[in-house]
């Protein structure tokens, strides 16, 4: 997800497309829209077409939709009554399901952790407490238990808005009401950094309850101020050197972190998303880093840690920016462990790193680059896994290639090498090692050629069926010029989801082929050209597609960002979506959340008998409900703290759902 200050009140939220990052592709490199058009007009569109009126020459439209229903009905892979859409304060859960909170915004994590209080907050005692904004939703067992793990979170981003009761005050501008906040004091300052990176957290099943194990020995938190090392091939470049660390290989912190993954050998990585937000300050006149900054949106300066920290002032600290937009790999066996940030993976705008062994043991991450018509990325390891010594998988993200996606109109996709010194990544274009290649990842793919894509977010493999899911939420700015009868939207506002099939089932490939799995959308709305099935009923469709998951039988999982009151009529949540037989691409809503909050996660347990979701920022931007009749932050927030309850989120929260009385989830 992506994450900025809203243009009519300053305040940072993440609820509408409109505020995603601005589009810094400076390329004429062609969009996924484009190749879309033209793979369809050139190929489908035609023969497609053709089959339809031939086919209902002889036979009654009503008569195909009745017995498309009859067929994706039977050959659906899931099995329960589906949840109905819609919108108000309250999580809610199919029939047949318990969704309980597990954990909240401020929960203590440890035997000396003070208990949760809005109006006394302190780093001190958010560093021992639960972040705020969960995304990433990882498990770990402890000792191959699918009851008994530790449960890994990231915390992407805070909301100070609802956060700090008081910060924000209604004032009369010309006759009008509005509201204003004001500027984050540095305790403030100290409390949102400490309420970003990760958290660690024991977590059994008791009872068919998940609990927290307080104070578990492997608990731990990760913040903005935890000590980190930069490894791989550009740790201790001249670009990555600080006042504060001249040999730069050491930084403190980790922020925006965004989704990311749980690797084969059992440690937890952490993506760092929208990095551009920290930073403010001008860069001296003419320093080299311009035009890299330029590429990335930095500085946007939506946070106010350079006005108590020098390190985010790049007048202060020109390089510092460059040691953040990595992926961060945590050994939670170890509390004491420093974690690595691995820039073999490369530097841009991570949404995840969702992780598959290939066929001959090599491992292979898929990376998104969450901006509007940026890149799909996949790093494949030069070592091979060892699953019978974990240790000797300590470094495997070190030495490996990064690819890049190239999508053609004939259905194929080419993964190409970002390597120093092949093609244009020479000396003449300003590259004079693979580490410059690796911090301007972005400029590298660019004079690659890869394909714009709209905001490709969650890229996930799944190993029952070979198949990689990439997750594209939405690009507002696509232009009218792109359209044609066989992708009639001027503007992609609800996203779409492509199934990549890589050659020979293998993971590691260079090439492969792909299809467009679903548009999504209204499809009851003919401009809208979704491509749901017919049946999926007027719950079961989405927009917006983000995170997804996919549980031990293979079956796909769809959560969502950006809809609402304004965009969709309903909530976001979690969607289970059919990807085979006679019911591909019907999908079913199984889980929603209140409005204001992005459904994050979902992660399933090894036993699927339980999925883990995250519900982000619940009540911002409830002003576009009626029965809010304001933004919700218009009142003083301490009133809205002292009654939590389970069915009333309204603290980011991680929610453990399980079957009544047992067993796995839609069998």
């Amino acid at each position: 997800m992506s994450d900025h200050r809203s243009p009519d009140t300053g305040f940072r939220t993440s609820l509408l497309e409109e505020n995603d990052g601005p589009a810094v592709n400076p390329t004429d490199n062609r969009t996924m829209g484009e190749i879309i058009a033209a793979r369809f007009s050139r190929r489908g569109f035609l023969k497609g077409s053709l089959a339809v009126s031939a086919i209902a020459a002889t036979v009654s439209p009503l008569a195909l939709v009745a017995a498309d229903d009859a067929r994706a009905a039977e050959a659906s892979a899931f099995t329960f009554d589906e949840l109905e859409a819609g919108i108000d304060d309250k999580h809610h859960v199919a029939p047949g399901y318990d969704a309980d909170v597990l954990l909240r915004w401020g929960d203590p994590l440890f035997a000396d952790s003070p208990e949760f209080d809005p109006a006394k907050q302190s780093a001190e005692a958010q560093a021992k407490q639960f972040g705020y904004n969960n995304d990433y939703v990882g498990y770990i067992p402890i000792d191959g238990s699918a009851e008994h793990g530790l449960l890994v979170v990231n915390h992407e981003y805070t909301n100070p808005h609802l956060m700090f009761p008081g910060i924000v005050k209604i004032v009369d501008k010309d006759g009008k009401k509005a509201a204003e906040v004001a500027p984050l004091s540095k305790e403030q300052v100290d409390v949102e950094m400490a309420a970003h990176g990760g958290s660690i957290v024991e977590i059994r099943k008791d009872g068919g309850k998940w609990q927290v194990v307080r104070d578990g020995k492997l608990n731990r938190r990760i913040t903005s101020n935890t000590e980190m090392q930069l490894a791989g091939p550009a740790a201790g470049h001249d670009r990555l050197k600080t006042n504060a660390d001249p040999a730069g290989t050491k930084v403190i912190g980790t922020f925006n972190n965004c989704a990311g993954g749980v690797t084969p050998w059992g440690t937890y990585v952490m993506a760092e998303e929208n990095i551009h937000g920290y930073f403010s300050g001008e860069l001296p006149e003419g320093h080299k880093e311009a035009a890299n900054y330029k590429r990335l949106g930095i500085p946007e300066g939506a946070y106010e840690w350079g006005a108590h920290y020098d390190r985010f002032n790049l007048a202060k600290e020109p390089n510092e920016a460059n040691r953040f937009g990595w992926i961060v790999e945590v050994d939670v066996n170890d509390p004491a462990s420093v974690p690595r940030k691995r820039t073999a993976m490369g530097r841009f705008k991570h949404e995840g790193a969702e992780s598959i062994v290939a066929k001959d043991g090599r491992v292979v991450f898929y990376l998104g680059d969450d901006e509007r018509f940026d890149y799909a990325y996949k790093f494949v390891t030069t070592g091979k896994f060892n699953a019978n010594d974990l240790a000797a998988n300590k470094d495997l993200l070190d030495d490996g290639t990064l690819h890049v996606a190239k999508f053609g109109e004939d259905g194929t996709v080419e993964w190409m090498p970002i390597v120093f010194g092949q093609g244009p990544l020479t000396a003449e274009n300003g590259f004079a090692s693979q580490a410059d290649v690796l911090i301007e990842t972005r400029r590298a793919a660019d004079l690659l050629g890869a394909t714009k894509m709209d905001r490709p977010e969650d890229i996930q493999p799944n190993g029952a069926n070979g198949k990689v899911y990439v997750m594209l939420t939405n690009n507002s700015k696509r232009k009218a010029e792109q359209v044609d009868a066989a992708n009639p939207r001027a503007s992609n506002a609800f996203g779409h989801i492509i199934e990549i099939s890589e050659d020979g089932g293998d993971f590691a490939a260079a090439k492969g082929k792909w299809e467009v799995l679903l548009k999504c959308g209204d499809p009851s709305v003919a401009e809208v050209g979704a491509t749901f099935s017919t049946a999926t009923t007027a719950n079961g469709w989405f927009g917006m597609p983000d995170n997804c998951a996919v549980d031990s039988a293979g079956r796909l999982w769809v959560a969502t960002d950006g809809q609402g009151p304004k965009a969709t009529g309903r909530t976001d949540g979690l969607w289970a979506v059919d990807t085979e037989g006679a019911a591909r691409a019907t999908s079913k809503l199984f889980f929603r959340v209140p409005i204001g909050a992005e459904m994050c996660g979902p992660l399933f347990a090894p036993d699927d008998q339980t999925a883990f979701v995250a519900v982000q920022h619940p009540g911002d931007g409830g002003e576009d409900w009626e029965a809010f009749g304001r933004p919700s932050y218009y009142e003083d927030l301490s009133t809205r703290w002292p009654d939590f309850k389970p069915d009333m989120p309204t603290r980011p929260s991680v929610v453990a759902i399980t079957k009544k009385g047992g067993g796995k989830i839609a069998v």
